[in-house]
């Protein structure tokens, strides 16, 4: 039993912003996953947790091309975000949600991954004249020329989660809108009520290793109601 149990551990997984909300709950899937015998995290600063799959790697992602230390990936999980005003500046959010995004995931495709999962954002639309929706559709755009089999994006509605345990500040619109669920959530169609952050990744883990080849959305009333 212990033979075949190994057998199954053998994809290598590549998590960026493993420290977010989403992305906290996407490493400890993936640590928990018995696919996956080796977990790489990498970020401006360490992931939070240890254990004996996963290797943090410390690097900048903006300008990543090589990830020194890792010799294949697989699958890719991509969970970075900002907001304009956490940022600072139009530009800054651009160079996370952009350009960070789209370089983690071209240096893992170097490395063989075919496999790529995305945070992405409810309303992504590279048309959008909204400035936020806008750099999410044009991220969405940039990753499915990179060549990968599968690609998924998750594009979750307001997130619900503890982000005091991050050492962020609750974003206002999040806390304005759990309450309006606490209230009117019979009312609220499922796409746009508030979604927990588990609940995203664990749409997104399970997604990436059943969608098949091509390009998959998942709505945020899609990932309510699980798999």
């Amino acid at each position: 039993m212990a033979a075949q149990a190994d057998a199954q551990m053998v994809r290598v997984a590549l998590v960026a912003g493993a420290t977010g909300l989403v992305g906290r709950e996407v490493l400890a899937a993936l640590l928990a996953d018995r696919r996956y015998s080796a977990v790489h995290s990498v970020g401006r600063r360490p992931a939070a947790v240890q254990h004996a799959k996963l290797t943090s790697h410390i690097v900048e992602l903006r300008g990543l091309t090589t990830l020194p230390g890792v010799g294949h990936v697989d699958d890719v999980f991509i969970a970075l975000g900002t907001t304009i005003r956490a940022a600072g500046s139009q530009a800054a959010f651009r160079a996370v949600d952009f350009d960070a995004v789209v370089a983690v995931a071209r240096a893992a495709r170097s490395l063989g991954a075919t496999q790529l999962g995305v945070v992405s954002a409810m309303g992504a639309d590279a048309r959008s004249r909204v400035f936020y929706n806008r750099v999410k559709g044009e991220m969405e755009a940039a990753l499915a020329q990179l060549g990968y089999q599968t690609l998924v994006l998750a594009r979750p509605s307001l997130l619900d989660g503890d982000r005091r345990t991050l050492a962020q500040d609750t974003r206002p619109i999040e806390r304005w809108g759990l309450v309006a669920m606490s209230l009117l959530k019979p009312l609220i169609p499922a796409n746009y009520r508030t979604i927990a952050a588990a609940r995203v990744a664990d749409a997104l883990v399970h997604a990436v290793s059943s969608a098949g080849n091509g390009v998959r959305v998942l709505s945020s009333g899609d990932m309510q109601f699980g798999h």
